[in-house]
């Protein structure tokens, strides 16, 4: 064995989120592996996410879970940017977010239709919107569903994804000159809804 091969740090360099994709869509052994590997890479900051848009620990550990079993059922077909796994994730989880918000909603307004006193709000609810920064953040995010469609699209991906405005653009398909226009709007929309529903 030469110098060379016993040298430390000359390994072969980690596979790519493509690569690791393509062995996910094999099956057997190799796939479980390969998919572990991208829930390693990937999970803490689609969690993160997550809970940026549901301002919600518990909502967030389900959006993740969901999100990588909808990864995990869709393998070999999803297109990823970049070569990168995670706006493909994002989408996702925010997709899924909003599914569940809509869910939720629906199940309210069937329980208030159909009580006839006010349902109590339990101990955890109230501890969770007694805390000033959640409440900022649930605003922000409510503010974000006002949004028009495209404008919404770019603000999550971009401003509470964190994707760059290439990945985004190539994600959406359309030019980077878009995302930022659509991002500049948004913004100058957030701010305008937000001063008009002060805290309280």
């Amino acid at each position: 064995m030469s110098a060379l091969d016993s040298a430390p740090g000359t390994g072969p360099p980690p596979e790519s989120d493509a690569d690791l994709w393509n062995r996910v869509a094999a099956s057997g052994p190799e796939a479980h592996a390969a998919f572990t590997e991208l829930f390693q890479r990937h999970a803490e900051a689609v969690w993160n996410y997550a809970y940026r848009l549901t301002a919600s620990w518990s909502q967030a550990d389900d959006l993740l879970s969901t999100a990588f079993l909808n990864a995990w059922r869709t393998r070999g077909r999803a297109v990823l940017t970049r070569d990168s796994a995670r706006p493909w994730l994002f989408t996702v989880t925010a997709r899924l977010a909003r599914d569940e918000r809509r869910a939720v909603a629906r199940r309210a307004a069937l329980r208030q239709l159909l009580s006839r006193t006010p349902a109590e709000r339990d101990h955890a609810d109230a501890v969770a919107e007694g805390d000033l920064a959640e409440r900022r953040l649930r605003r922000v995010l409510a503010a974000v569903d006002r949004l028009p469609r495209a404008e919404r699209e770019v603000v999550r991906l971009c401003l509470l994804g964190e994707v760059s405005t290439a990945d985004a653009a190539r994600l959406l398909g359309i030019a980077e000159a878009s995302v930022r226009s659509r991002t500049s709007r948004a913004r100058a929309r957030l701010r305008a809804m937000i001063e008009e529903d002060p805290d309280d």
